[in-house]
């Protein structure tokens, strides 16, 4: 989302310079193929995790970040105001300690978050796939196309690249018996513009990216004191198309927080009492309007509904974007 446009220019990355696509207009399709188009009013960009994320670690290690890669960690305890981070024989120590490791980890399961242990419902037990590809779809706009029980975003990120990525329930790829491809075939093919996609598209990985176990239920954003960002304090639903501003904005509330700490000028309880408390007034209302959302696609008859209903009061349409987004932080 260009909500987070400039934030990212003032950690040094120059985002002018790299000639990235402008995204302006959404157009999201039913399973029975019906096009709905609108303009964004803020609109988007498109760069890859991989360029972004590079990027970004660049600027740190300029700015004198010690950066530890190919390192795994197993456990992280905290005791007497310090926390011990622990990867096989390796081990740090830090006051302050932040995940940021996305939808679903080792961690959370160890520390037996309550997502984790939920029973199966309509707001977990999904899988995300992602591949880059190459095709002919317009550089300012992005798709957003259902199918039974899913849908699937396109968007043109850098190098004449595009980002196709869907979310799905567990249940389609157990009828396509654990095959990608054939859930591809059979399922996601049965709109129209994704069989034109799969079968025209060129996939620029030998295999695509994939999580499982993806869960929209509702999550703690501090964890026996460690500071929880982006998808890690809480998931919207990706038909919503600013997860990664939301994942920036949580960290830059989270820096406020932690830095009047390491400063001395508050307490550790107010710190993470504080991050707690702003990361609800930022987010929460657009986590559940992202779930209401999210609860009318998937059941083909009523998405096709939906759509036609949204294609017939144009105001609702900008109405549900705007509730979904923020202001420039």
């Amino acid at each position: 989302s260009m909500e987070s446009w400039d934030f990212i220019k003032r950690l040094g990355l120059d985002l002018d310079s790299l000639n990235l696509p402008k995204i302006n207009k959404l157009i999201v399709t039913a399973p029975n193929g019906r096009e709905l188009h609108q303009t964004l009013d803020l609109g988007g960009f498109g760069i890859s995790r991989f360029k972004l994320d590079s990027s970004l670690k660049d600027i740190a290690v300029r700015k004198g970040v010690q950066v530890v890669e190919n390192f795994k960690v197993n456990s992280v305890t905290f005791n007497n105001e310090l926390f011990t981070i622990k990867s096989g024989t390796q081990e740090f120590k830090s006051n302050v300690c932040c995940g940021s490791f996305g939808k679903r980890s080792n961690l959370d399961v160890k520390w037996m978050r309550p997502f984790t242990t939920q029973a199966n419902n309509k707001l977990n037990n999904y899988i995300g796939i992602k591949y880059h590809i190459q095709t002919d779809f317009p550089a300012d706009s992005i798709a957003l196309h259902n199918f039974k029980n899913g849908y699937c975003g396109i968007s043109k990120i850098e190098d004449d690249r595009y980002c196709l990525c869907y979310l799905t329930n567990a249940e389609n790829l157990k009828r396509s018996n654990n095959n990608i491809g054939d859930m591809e075939s059979n399922i996601l093919s049965a709109n129209p513009h994704l069989q034109k996609i799969f079968t025209t598209a060129i996939k620029l990985y030998s295999v695509p990216l994939t999580i499982s176990q993806v869960s929209f239920n509702k999550k703690t954003q501090v964890e026996n004191h460690v500071l929880m960002l982006g998808d890690a304090a809480g998931l919207i639903a990706p038909l919503c198309g600013n997860g990664m501003s939301m994942a920036m904005n949580s960290a830059k509330i989270a820096a406020d927080s932690i830095d009047k700490y390491l400063r001395k000028s508050i307490s550790r309880k107010a710190m993470e009492t504080t991050y707690k408390l702003q990361w609800k007034k930022t987010f929460s209302r657009r986590l559940t309007i992202g779930r209401l959302i999210q609860s009318f696609f998937g059941r083909t008859s009523i998405t096709n509904s939906f759509i036609t209903l949204l294609k017939a009061f144009p105001s609702a349409t900008k109405s549900l974007i705007r509730q979904t987004h923020g202001n420039s932080f």
